[in-house]
């Protein structure tokens, strides 16, 4: 893969020395499929600084484009120098509300045989995304091999041809997130919740609430779920002064306590809460077997200790 960097770049239309096959007119070229651009006095751009070299915009299968050619482009880790060739969706044809799905090959013409070396592609051209973002690429020892005829009397011809171009409305939700500095409005608040009786524990069993940044939460335990695991979340027990597209960023975590060492069993995340998603934790937190090896200090007779901290961190909103 290329650099695609803009580097030495020059405008579109500006290419040295470069030839655009002619059109009869604009409702042909609209749907014409195949784009070729020769570049006269090949050797003269190869003087230039690196970068990229633009065709002037054409007109095809309904949409404006451009070829972009770099004639001394660079694999990582490679010392050659190759030859790349990307095609772009021009600005005039890139618009926020749709996607433009487009099949094509970017050509190198072999001017004596009349074969071509050929990259296959598909890309989804979008405001994110205008370049085709792979390269038809030739290493420049061999494009200037005479026996190759890539290079024809100092002129070299690129091109591509369409095989499929599809315009769709874009189908995207995008999602904002705000994160917070660090205040005392946003430190952990720390809850623990002693179990008296584990075994007496529901499947799953519910610590009393507790309050964080004005929102009150429970620890949820599954003493058996998921195979021979012990299950451990944090719950938000009511968002209704949370808009449905909103959500809290929420720092969390869940310990048992090792009563006998205070190497607790942890787990640390930072997730969103929202009106869908309330409940975040682990399913497989600790297994039986180590939970209840005494050796371990986490269930002490039938006792056990869990401690959350948790913190609003930031909020987000969906668009």
């Amino acid at each position: 893969m290329g650099n695609s960097s803009s580097r030495g770049r020059s405008k579109p239309g500006q290419s040295h020395g470069s030839k655009v096959a002619p059109s009869s007119s604009a409702g042909e070229q609209s749907q014409q499929k195949t784009f070729k651009w020769s570049i006269d006095g090949f050797s003269s751009l190869l003087d230039k600084d690196a970068g990229w070299t633009y065709s002037r915009v054409f007109e095809a299968m309904g949409h404006n484009w451009y070829l972009k050619l770099n004639p001394r482009d660079k694999k990582s880790n490679d010392s050659k120098e190759y030859v790349s060739l990307m095609l772009e969706l021009a600005n005039r044809s890139v618009k926020s509300d749709t996607v433009v799905d487009a099949s094509f090959k970017l050509l190198i013409y072999d001017q004596s045989f009349g074969k071509q070396s050929k990259h296959e592609v598909s890309h989804s051209f979008q405001t994110a995304s205008t370049s085709s973002g792979t390269s038809c690429m030739i290493s420049l020892g061999k494009l200037k091999k005479q026996s190759s005829k890539f290079l024809l009397n100092n002129c070299c011809v690129f091109g591509v041809e369409f095989i499929k171009v599809t315009t769709l409305k874009a189908n995207t939700t995008s999602e904002t997130l705000f994160v917070q500095k660090p205040s005392i409005f946003n430190e952990a608040k720390t809850y623990t919740w002693d179990i008296d009786d584990f075994f007496a524990l529901k499947n799953p069993g519910y610590s009393p609430d507790f309050e964080v940044s004005g929102y009150k939460w429970h620890i949820i335990m599954y003493p058996s779920r998921d195979g021979n695991h012990l299950s451990l979340y944090l719950k938000l027990k009511k968002t209704n002064d949370l808009p449905k597209d909103t959500a809290n960023l929420v720092e969390l975590t869940l310990s048992i306590k090792d009563q006998e060492t205070g190497k607790h069993k942890k787990g640390t995340g930072r997730c969103q809460f929202a009106k869908n998603a309330r409940t975040w934790g682990w399913s497989k937190f600790i297994s039986l077997e180590d939970f209840k090896n005494s050796a371990n200090g986490y269930l002490v007779k039938t006792k056990c200790c869990v401690v959350a901290e948790v913190a609003i961190v930031g909020s987000s909103k969906m668009e």
